[in-house]
Protein backbone atom coordinates (compact mmCIF):
# COMPACT_ATOMS: atom_id res chain seq x y z
CA UNK A 1 0.00 0.00 0.00
CA UNK A 2 2.62 2.14 0.76
CA UNK A 3 4.57 1.72 -2.36
CA UNK A 4 1.24 2.07 -4.39
CA UNK A 5 0.71 5.17 -2.51
CA UNK A 6 4.44 6.23 -3.20
CA UNK A 7 3.92 5.50 -7.47
CA UNK A 8 0.44 7.74 -7.32
CA UNK A 9 2.26 10.36 -6.09
CA UNK A 10 4.67 10.56 -8.65
CA UNK A 11 2.41 10.13 -11.45
CA UNK A 12 0.29 13.12 -9.58
CA UNK A 13 3.86 14.96 -9.78
CA UNK A 14 4.65 13.97 -13.22
CA UNK A 15 1.29 15.10 -14.47
CA UNK A 16 1.09 18.39 -12.85
CA UNK A 17 4.61 18.97 -14.70
CA UNK A 18 3.26 18.00 -17.29
CA UNK A 19 0.06 20.82 -17.32
CA UNK A 20 2.70 23.58 -16.30
CA UNK A 21 4.72 22.35 -19.10
CA UNK A 22 1.86 23.14 -21.85
CA UNK A 23 0.68 25.80 -19.84
CA UNK A 24 4.46 27.49 -20.22
CA UNK A 25 4.33 26.12 -23.69
CA UNK A 26 1.05 27.86 -24.71
CA UNK A 27 2.18 31.08 -23.41
CA UNK A 28 5.32 31.13 -25.08
CA UNK A 29 3.39 30.37 -28.26
CA UNK A 30 0.81 33.32 -27.37
CA UNK A 31 4.14 35.79 -26.55
CA UNK A 32 4.85 34.80 -30.09
CA UNK A 33 1.99 35.65 -31.73
CA UNK A 34 1.90 38.99 -30.01
CA UNK A 35 5.79 39.77 -31.08
CA UNK A 36 5.06 38.66 -34.43
CA UNK A 37 1.98 41.10 -34.07
CA UNK A 38 3.71 44.33 -32.76
CA UNK A 39 6.88 43.59 -35.49
CA UNK A 40 4.29 42.97 -38.24
CA UNK A 41 2.34 46.48 -37.18
CA UNK A 42 5.85 48.38 -35.88
CA UNK A 43 6.40 46.98 -40.15
CA UNK A 44 3.32 48.39 -41.32
CA UNK A 45 3.76 51.44 -39.57
CA UNK A 46 7.13 52.05 -40.81
CA UNK A 47 6.17 51.56 -44.72
CA UNK A 48 3.05 53.84 -43.56
CA UNK A 49 6.05 56.64 -42.67
CA UNK A 50 7.75 55.95 -45.48
CA UNK A 51 5.38 56.37 -47.93
CA UNK A 52 3.73 59.30 -46.47
CA UNK A 53 7.36 60.45 -46.41
CA UNK A 54 7.53 60.01 -50.36
CA UNK A 55 4.18 61.44 -51.23
CA UNK A 56 6.03 64.81 -49.47
CA UNK A 57 8.71 64.76 -51.24
CA UNK A 58 7.03 63.95 -54.70
CA UNK A 59 5.18 66.83 -53.80
CA UNK A 60 2.20 65.05 -54.26
CA UNK A 61 -1.09 66.39 -55.14
CA UNK A 62 -3.44 66.41 -52.28
CA UNK A 63 -5.97 63.70 -53.69
CA UNK A 64 -2.74 61.71 -53.60
CA UNK A 65 -1.79 62.72 -50.26
CA UNK A 66 -4.93 61.82 -48.87
CA UNK A 67 -5.21 58.20 -49.71
CA UNK A 68 -1.87 57.71 -48.65
CA UNK A 69 -3.04 58.83 -45.58
CA UNK A 70 -5.89 56.89 -44.83
CA UNK A 71 -5.33 53.51 -46.91
CA UNK A 72 -1.47 53.23 -45.19
CA UNK A 73 -3.39 53.83 -41.54
CA UNK A 74 -5.51 51.52 -42.40
CA UNK A 75 -3.09 48.94 -43.29
CA UNK A 76 -1.30 49.74 -39.89
CA UNK A 77 -4.34 48.97 -37.58
CA UNK A 78 -5.64 46.61 -39.59
CA UNK A 79 -9.23 48.18 -39.91
CA UNK A 80 -11.76 47.93 -41.98
CA UNK A 81 -11.58 51.35 -43.72
CA UNK A 82 -10.73 55.19 -42.56
CA UNK A 83 -12.02 58.62 -44.03
CA UNK A 84 -10.35 61.56 -43.86
CA UNK A 85 -12.30 65.15 -43.01
CA UNK A 86 -11.21 68.47 -43.38
CA UNK A 87 -12.27 71.86 -42.41
CA UNK A 88 -13.71 74.25 -45.08
CA UNK A 89 -12.27 77.74 -45.32
CA UNK A 90 -14.94 79.26 -43.03
CA UNK A 91 -13.71 76.44 -40.39
CA UNK A 92 -17.39 75.48 -40.19
CA UNK A 93 -17.60 72.51 -41.25
CA UNK A 94 -15.83 69.02 -41.82
CA UNK A 95 -15.89 68.47 -45.88
CA UNK A 96 -14.94 64.61 -46.68
CA UNK A 97 -11.91 64.51 -48.73
CA UNK A 98 -11.35 60.40 -48.95
CA UNK A 99 -13.62 58.07 -47.72
CA UNK A 100 -11.79 54.42 -48.47
CA UNK A 101 -13.72 51.66 -50.44
CA UNK A 102 -15.17 50.11 -47.45
CA UNK A 103 -15.14 52.35 -45.20
CA UNK A 104 -18.22 52.58 -42.44
CA UNK A 105 -20.43 55.13 -41.80
CA UNK A 106 -18.99 58.07 -39.20
CA UNK A 107 -22.01 60.22 -39.50
CA UNK A 108 -25.75 59.64 -39.14
CA UNK A 109 -27.68 59.10 -42.47
CA UNK A 110 -30.76 60.52 -43.26
CA UNK A 111 -33.47 57.53 -43.63
CA UNK A 112 -34.27 58.53 -47.10
CA UNK A 113 -31.00 58.04 -47.81
CA UNK A 114 -30.98 54.48 -46.17
CA UNK A 115 -34.57 53.38 -48.30
CA UNK A 116 -32.70 54.60 -51.60
CA UNK A 117 -29.70 52.69 -50.85
CA UNK A 118 -31.72 49.21 -49.65
CA UNK A 119 -32.51 49.83 -53.82
CA UNK A 120 -29.37 51.04 -55.32
CA UNK A 121 -26.31 50.69 -52.52
CA UNK A 122 -24.38 53.55 -54.55
CA UNK A 123 -26.95 56.29 -52.95
CA UNK A 124 -25.09 55.30 -49.62
CA UNK A 125 -21.62 55.76 -50.85
CA UNK A 126 -22.84 58.98 -53.11
CA UNK A 127 -24.00 60.44 -49.73
CA UNK A 128 -21.08 59.56 -47.80
CA UNK A 129 -18.47 60.96 -49.77
CA UNK A 130 -20.49 63.99 -50.61
CA UNK A 131 -21.93 65.25 -47.56
CA UNK A 132 -20.42 67.48 -45.30
CA UNK A 133 -21.31 67.74 -41.68
CA UNK A 134 -21.01 70.75 -38.98
CA UNK A 135 -17.32 70.49 -37.22
CA UNK A 136 -18.95 71.21 -33.93
CA UNK A 137 -21.60 68.13 -34.32
CA UNK A 138 -21.57 64.57 -34.39
CA UNK A 139 -18.54 61.80 -33.20
CA UNK A 140 -16.11 64.24 -36.07
CA UNK A 141 -16.96 67.21 -33.85
CA UNK A 142 -16.31 65.76 -30.59
CA UNK A 143 -13.04 64.49 -31.27
CA UNK A 144 -11.94 67.72 -33.22
CA UNK A 145 -13.54 69.37 -29.94
CA UNK A 146 -11.78 67.33 -27.38
CA UNK A 147 -8.39 67.81 -29.61
CA UNK A 148 -7.22 64.74 -28.39
CA UNK A 149 -7.52 61.45 -30.43
CA UNK A 150 -10.88 59.62 -29.21
CA UNK A 151 -11.67 55.57 -28.91
CA UNK A 152 -15.18 55.21 -29.46
CA UNK A 153 -16.17 51.06 -28.83
CA UNK A 154 -19.95 50.78 -30.54
CA UNK A 155 -20.47 54.44 -32.29
CA UNK A 156 -24.62 53.12 -32.15
CA UNK A 157 -24.22 53.95 -28.18
CA UNK A 158 -22.09 57.03 -28.82
CA UNK A 159 -24.26 60.39 -27.92
CA UNK A 160 -24.12 62.21 -31.66
CA UNK A 161 -25.76 59.40 -32.71
CA UNK A 162 -28.65 59.61 -30.64
CA UNK A 163 -32.01 59.64 -32.49
CA UNK A 164 -30.15 59.91 -35.67
CA UNK A 165 -30.35 57.00 -38.39
CA UNK A 166 -27.23 55.69 -39.51
CA UNK A 167 -25.82 53.41 -42.30
CA UNK A 168 -23.90 50.68 -40.24
CA UNK A 169 -26.09 48.37 -41.15
CA UNK A 170 -27.51 46.93 -37.93
CA UNK A 171 -23.60 45.54 -37.32
CA UNK A 172 -21.78 48.17 -34.32
CA UNK A 173 -18.84 49.49 -35.40
CA UNK A 174 -15.81 50.85 -33.59
CA UNK A 175 -13.67 53.79 -34.43
CA UNK A 176 -10.27 55.68 -33.49
CA UNK A 177 -10.89 59.14 -34.12
CA UNK A 178 -8.22 62.00 -34.08
CA UNK A 179 -8.16 65.61 -34.61
CA UNK A 180 -5.35 66.57 -37.27
CA UNK A 181 -2.93 69.73 -36.22
CA UNK A 182 -0.47 71.94 -37.88
CA UNK A 183 1.38 74.39 -35.79
CA UNK A 184 -1.37 74.82 -33.48
CA UNK A 185 -4.53 75.18 -36.08
CA UNK A 186 -6.84 73.10 -36.65
CA UNK A 187 -7.17 70.77 -40.16
CA UNK A 188 -9.52 68.48 -39.67
CA UNK A 189 -10.27 64.63 -38.71
CA UNK A 190 -8.47 61.53 -39.22
CA UNK A 191 -10.41 58.25 -38.57
CA UNK A 192 -10.29 54.40 -38.58
CA UNK A 193 -13.21 52.03 -37.92
CA UNK A 194 -13.77 48.00 -37.33
CA UNK A 195 -16.99 46.22 -37.39
CA UNK A 196 -17.70 43.85 -34.86
CA UNK A 197 -16.60 40.83 -36.50
CA UNK A 198 -13.28 42.04 -37.72
CA UNK A 199 -12.11 42.13 -33.78
CA UNK A 200 -11.84 44.91 -31.24
CA UNK A 201 -9.12 47.73 -31.49
CA UNK A 202 -6.37 46.99 -28.99
CA UNK A 203 -4.65 49.98 -26.45
CA UNK A 204 -1.45 49.58 -28.53
CA UNK A 205 -3.52 50.07 -31.99
CA UNK A 206 -5.16 53.25 -30.37
CA UNK A 207 -1.46 54.35 -29.47
CA UNK A 208 -0.39 53.33 -32.68
CA UNK A 209 -2.83 55.52 -34.50
CA UNK A 210 -2.42 58.56 -32.81
CA UNK A 211 1.01 58.85 -33.06
CA UNK A 212 0.04 58.34 -36.92
CA UNK A 213 -2.54 60.80 -36.99
CA UNK A 214 0.29 63.39 -35.33
CA UNK A 215 2.34 62.86 -38.06
CA UNK A 216 -0.32 62.97 -40.61
CA UNK A 217 -1.11 66.15 -39.58
CA UNK A 218 2.55 67.69 -39.48
CA UNK A 219 2.49 65.87 -43.20
CA UNK A 220 -0.98 67.54 -44.26
CA UNK A 221 0.12 70.96 -43.01
CA UNK A 222 3.39 70.61 -44.56
CA UNK A 223 1.39 70.04 -47.69
CA UNK A 224 -1.06 73.17 -47.30
CA UNK A 225 2.33 75.53 -47.13
CA UNK A 226 3.85 74.35 -49.58
CA UNK A 227 0.61 74.53 -52.08
CA UNK A 228 -0.06 78.04 -51.13
CA UNK A 229 3.18 79.69 -51.48
CA UNK A 230 3.24 77.79 -55.13
CA UNK A 231 0.30 79.18 -55.81
CA UNK A 232 1.48 82.81 -54.44
CA UNK A 233 4.33 82.27 -56.31
CA UNK A 234 2.13 81.86 -59.69
CA UNK A 235 0.19 84.78 -58.93
CA UNK A 236 2.98 86.77 -58.52
CA UNK A 237 4.51 85.53 -61.89
CA UNK A 238 1.05 86.40 -63.32
CA UNK A 239 0.96 90.17 -61.58
CA UNK A 240 4.72 90.48 -62.66
CA UNK A 241 3.43 89.95 -66.35
CA UNK A 242 0.43 91.58 -66.25
CA UNK A 243 2.46 94.51 -64.95
CA UNK A 244 4.83 94.03 -67.70
CA UNK A 245 1.91 94.41 -70.13
CA UNK A 246 0.64 97.24 -68.37
CA UNK A 247 3.99 99.20 -68.67
CA UNK A 248 3.75 98.51 -72.71
CA UNK A 249 0.35 100.50 -73.01
CA UNK A 250 2.32 103.25 -71.58
CA UNK A 251 3.82 105.73 -73.91
CA UNK A 252 7.10 104.43 -74.85
CA UNK A 253 8.48 108.11 -75.62
CA UNK A 254 7.85 111.70 -75.79
CA UNK A 255 5.71 112.72 -78.85
CA UNK A 256 6.80 115.25 -81.55
CA UNK A 257 4.06 118.03 -81.10
CA UNK A 258 5.07 120.49 -83.55
CA UNK A 259 4.93 124.01 -81.19
CA UNK A 260 4.91 121.78 -77.97
CA UNK A 261 7.81 119.57 -75.45
CA UNK A 262 5.78 117.02 -73.95
CA UNK A 263 7.19 114.87 -71.33
CA UNK A 264 5.93 112.35 -68.86
CA UNK A 265 6.45 109.81 -66.13
CA UNK A 266 4.48 106.85 -64.16
CA UNK A 267 5.80 105.39 -61.23
CA UNK A 268 3.75 102.86 -59.46
CA UNK A 269 3.27 101.82 -56.16
CA UNK A 270 3.19 98.15 -56.42
CA UNK A 271 3.02 95.68 -60.03
CA UNK A 272 0.17 96.60 -61.17
CA UNK A 273 -0.39 100.17 -61.19
CA UNK A 274 -4.31 102.15 -61.40
CA UNK A 275 -2.75 105.69 -62.62
CA UNK A 276 -2.08 106.12 -66.19
CA UNK A 277 -1.19 109.09 -69.02
CA UNK A 278 -1.54 108.74 -72.85
CA UNK A 279 -0.94 111.27 -75.51
CA UNK A 280 -2.83 110.52 -78.86
CA UNK A 281 -2.11 112.01 -82.34
CA UNK A 282 -6.21 112.65 -83.71
CA UNK A 283 -4.93 114.14 -87.31
CA UNK A 284 -5.69 117.59 -88.52
CA UNK A 285 -2.80 118.94 -86.65
CA UNK A 286 -5.26 118.50 -83.02
CA UNK A 287 -3.19 116.34 -80.41
CA UNK A 288 -4.86 114.84 -77.27
CA UNK A 289 -3.19 114.32 -74.04
CA UNK A 290 -4.42 112.41 -70.82
CA UNK A 291 -3.47 111.78 -67.49
CA UNK A 292 -6.08 109.72 -65.45
CA UNK A 293 -5.97 108.15 -61.93
CA UNK A 294 -8.14 105.24 -60.72
CA UNK A 295 -9.49 105.10 -57.76
CA UNK A 296 -8.46 102.12 -55.64
CA UNK A 297 -5.06 100.07 -55.99
CA UNK A 298 -3.96 96.68 -57.32
CA UNK A 299 -5.47 94.27 -59.82
CA UNK A 300 -8.87 96.25 -60.52
CA UNK A 301 -7.63 99.44 -60.72
CA UNK A 302 -5.57 98.15 -63.07
CA UNK A 303 -7.75 96.69 -65.06
CA UNK A 304 -9.94 99.71 -65.17
CA UNK A 305 -6.62 101.53 -66.11
CA UNK A 306 -6.56 99.24 -69.37
CA UNK A 307 -10.50 99.56 -69.90
CA UNK A 308 -10.53 103.18 -69.99
CA UNK A 309 -7.19 103.86 -72.24
CA UNK A 310 -8.79 101.36 -74.81
CA UNK A 311 -12.32 103.31 -74.44
CA UNK A 312 -10.73 106.91 -74.52
CA UNK A 313 -8.28 106.21 -77.26
CA UNK A 314 -11.47 104.95 -79.70
CA UNK A 315 -13.58 107.86 -78.70
CA UNK A 316 -10.63 110.51 -79.21
CA UNK A 317 -11.12 109.38 -82.89
CA UNK A 318 -14.52 110.36 -83.04
CA UNK A 319 -15.22 113.34 -81.88
CA UNK A 320 -13.81 116.52 -82.50
CA UNK A 321 -15.17 118.08 -79.57
CA UNK A 322 -13.05 117.14 -76.20
CA UNK A 323 -16.01 117.20 -73.82
CA UNK A 324 -18.38 115.34 -76.16
CA UNK A 325 -15.38 112.46 -76.44
CA UNK A 326 -15.63 112.16 -72.34
CA UNK A 327 -18.86 112.27 -71.96
CA UNK A 328 -19.18 109.47 -74.82
CA UNK A 329 -16.10 107.89 -72.27
CA UNK A 330 -18.30 108.08 -69.10
CA UNK A 331 -21.35 106.72 -70.84
CA UNK A 332 -19.70 103.74 -71.97
CA UNK A 333 -17.59 103.00 -68.79
CA UNK A 334 -20.43 103.85 -66.54
CA UNK A 335 -22.31 100.11 -66.60
CA UNK A 336 -19.04 98.43 -66.14
CA UNK A 337 -17.63 100.23 -62.85
CA UNK A 338 -17.84 99.04 -58.91
CA UNK A 339 -20.17 101.69 -57.11
CA UNK A 340 -16.76 101.94 -54.57
CA UNK A 341 -14.67 102.92 -57.58
CA UNK A 342 -14.23 106.00 -60.04
CA UNK A 343 -11.94 107.05 -62.48
CA UNK A 344 -10.34 111.16 -62.16
CA UNK A 345 -9.10 112.17 -65.30
CA UNK A 346 -7.57 115.60 -67.23
CA UNK A 347 -7.71 115.49 -70.91
CA UNK A 348 -6.02 118.30 -73.06
CA UNK A 349 -6.17 118.88 -76.49
CA UNK A 350 -3.21 120.58 -78.05
CA UNK A 351 -3.41 122.63 -81.70
CA UNK A 352 -0.18 122.55 -83.37
CA UNK A 353 2.22 125.80 -83.59
CA UNK A 354 -1.43 127.50 -82.44
CA UNK A 355 -0.73 127.56 -78.62
CA UNK A 356 -4.28 126.80 -78.02
CA UNK A 357 -5.07 124.25 -75.25
CA UNK A 358 -8.76 122.44 -75.37
CA UNK A 359 -8.94 121.24 -71.14
CA UNK A 360 -11.61 118.94 -69.91
CA UNK A 361 -11.45 117.91 -66.00
CA UNK A 362 -13.05 114.87 -64.76
CA UNK A 363 -12.85 115.65 -60.69
CA UNK A 364 -9.05 115.46 -61.40
CA UNK A 365 -6.25 117.49 -59.23
CA UNK A 366 -5.78 120.57 -60.71
CA UNK A 367 -2.99 121.18 -63.47
CA UNK A 368 -0.65 123.79 -62.75
CA UNK A 369 0.17 126.50 -65.01
CA UNK A 370 3.85 128.21 -65.27
CA UNK A 371 4.00 131.98 -67.17
CA UNK A 372 7.65 133.29 -67.23
CA UNK A 373 5.77 136.64 -68.14
CA UNK A 374 4.19 136.59 -64.49
CA UNK A 375 7.19 134.28 -62.31
CA UNK A 376 3.73 132.71 -61.00
CA UNK A 377 2.31 129.01 -61.37
CA UNK A 378 -1.94 129.12 -61.28
CA UNK A 379 -3.83 126.34 -61.15
CA UNK A 380 -6.41 125.36 -63.89
CA UNK A 381 -9.49 123.00 -62.26
CA UNK A 382 -12.23 123.47 -64.25
CA UNK A 383 -15.48 121.83 -63.23
CA UNK A 384 -15.93 118.83 -64.08
CA UNK A 385 -17.22 115.25 -62.50
CA UNK A 386 -15.42 112.26 -62.19
CA UNK A 387 -16.45 109.26 -64.86
CA UNK A 388 -18.43 106.64 -63.47
CA UNK A 389 -20.30 108.28 -60.62
CA UNK A 390 -23.30 108.93 -62.89
CA UNK A 391 -24.15 107.49 -66.41
CA UNK A 392 -24.31 110.99 -67.78
CA UNK A 393 -27.00 113.16 -66.39
CA UNK A 394 -25.19 114.85 -64.02
CA UNK A 395 -21.70 114.46 -65.49
CA UNK A 396 -22.79 116.59 -68.74
CA UNK A 397 -24.76 119.29 -66.90
CA UNK A 398 -21.54 120.11 -64.56
CA UNK A 399 -18.66 119.06 -66.67
CA UNK A 400 -17.39 122.00 -68.75
CA UNK A 401 -15.01 122.22 -71.49
CA UNK A 402 -12.27 125.56 -70.88
CA UNK A 403 -9.66 126.91 -73.25
CA UNK A 404 -5.77 128.67 -72.44
CA UNK A 405 -3.63 130.59 -74.80
CA UNK A 406 0.12 129.18 -73.92
CA UNK A 407 3.08 131.68 -75.01
CA UNK A 408 6.64 130.37 -75.48
CA UNK A 409 8.28 129.81 -72.44
CA UNK A 410 4.60 128.08 -70.39
CA UNK A 411 5.00 124.95 -68.53
CA UNK A 412 1.76 123.13 -67.77
CA UNK A 413 1.78 120.27 -65.32
CA UNK A 414 -0.56 117.46 -64.65
CA UNK A 415 -0.07 115.07 -61.44
CA UNK A 416 -1.96 112.32 -59.95
CA UNK A 417 -2.59 112.63 -56.06
CA UNK A 418 0.23 110.17 -55.46
CA UNK A 419 2.04 113.24 -55.36
CA UNK A 420 0.80 115.30 -52.65
CA UNK A 421 -0.50 112.41 -50.61
CA UNK A 422 3.56 111.06 -50.47
CA UNK A 423 4.79 110.95 -46.73
CA UNK A 424 8.05 110.55 -45.51
CA UNK A 425 9.09 109.34 -42.18
CA UNK A 426 7.87 111.47 -39.93
CA UNK A 427 4.24 111.06 -41.48
CA UNK A 428 4.33 114.55 -43.36
CA UNK A 429 2.71 114.72 -46.69
CA UNK A 430 4.70 116.45 -49.23
CA UNK A 431 1.47 118.40 -50.64
CA UNK A 432 0.74 120.96 -52.66
CA UNK A 433 2.78 123.75 -51.59
CA UNK A 434 5.98 121.82 -52.09
CA UNK A 435 4.52 120.67 -55.69
CA UNK A 436 4.28 124.24 -56.53
CA UNK A 437 7.97 125.50 -55.25
CA UNK A 438 9.86 122.60 -57.06
CA UNK A 439 7.09 123.11 -59.90
CA UNK A 440 8.23 126.92 -60.21
CA UNK A 441 11.73 126.35 -59.97
CA UNK A 442 11.92 123.92 -62.57
CA UNK A 443 9.38 124.80 -65.33
CA UNK A 444 11.53 127.75 -66.55
CA UNK A 445 14.55 124.76 -67.64
CA UNK A 446 11.42 123.20 -69.73
CA UNK A 447 9.27 120.21 -69.60
CA UNK A 448 11.64 117.35 -68.81
CA UNK A 449 13.09 119.42 -66.20
CA UNK A 450 10.26 119.41 -64.08
CA UNK A 451 9.41 115.90 -64.39
CA UNK A 452 12.80 115.13 -63.22
CA UNK A 453 12.95 118.09 -60.48
CA UNK A 454 9.37 117.04 -59.26
CA UNK A 455 10.48 113.01 -58.97
CA UNK A 456 13.84 114.10 -57.23
CA UNK A 457 11.91 116.33 -54.82
CA UNK A 458 9.52 113.57 -54.18
CA UNK A 459 12.12 111.32 -53.18
CA UNK A 460 14.40 113.72 -51.20
CA UNK A 461 11.47 114.10 -49.44
CA UNK A 462 10.52 110.56 -48.97
CA UNK A 463 13.73 108.81 -48.15
CA UNK A 464 13.02 106.12 -45.78
CA UNK A 465 9.36 105.81 -46.22
CA UNK A 466 7.28 103.27 -48.22
CA UNK A 467 5.91 104.74 -51.57
CA UNK A 468 2.07 104.23 -50.92
CA UNK A 469 0.44 105.55 -54.09
CA UNK A 470 1.04 105.64 -57.81
CA UNK A 471 2.77 109.12 -59.08
CA UNK A 472 2.31 110.22 -62.31
CA UNK A 473 3.25 113.27 -64.20
CA UNK A 474 2.71 114.89 -67.23
CA UNK A 475 4.31 118.30 -68.54
CA UNK A 476 3.59 120.49 -71.46
CA UNK A 477 5.87 123.37 -72.67
CA UNK A 478 5.15 125.75 -75.17
CA UNK A 479 8.04 126.32 -77.58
Amino acid sequence: MKEHAIFLGLVTVLLLLFLIQLRLRRKVKIKKLQLAALEGEEERMFEFLHNLGVAIDRQSDQSSLYRTIVDGLDAVVEARGGALYLLDESGGMLQPKYLSENCPALVGVPLEIRRKAERDPRAMDSHLRLSQVPADQGVLGDALSAGKAIWVEDLRGHDSFHDAFHGFGGGEVAALIAPLRHAGKDLGVLAVARLREDGEFTSNDFSVFRSAAEQSGFALGNAMIYKEAGEKRRFETEIRNAGEVQRVLLPQGDPEVPGFRIAGANVPARLISGDYYDHLNLGGGRHGVVIADVSGKGVAAGLMMAMCRSVLRCHAQLHEDPLEMIAAVNRQLFPDIREDMFISLFYAELLENQGKVRLVRAGHDPALLFRPSSRKAEELKPPGLALGIDDGVVFERVTVISEIEMQAGDCLLFHTDGIKEAVNDRGEEFGMERLHESFMENAPLGAEAVIAGVQRDLARFGAGAPQIDDVTLMAIERR
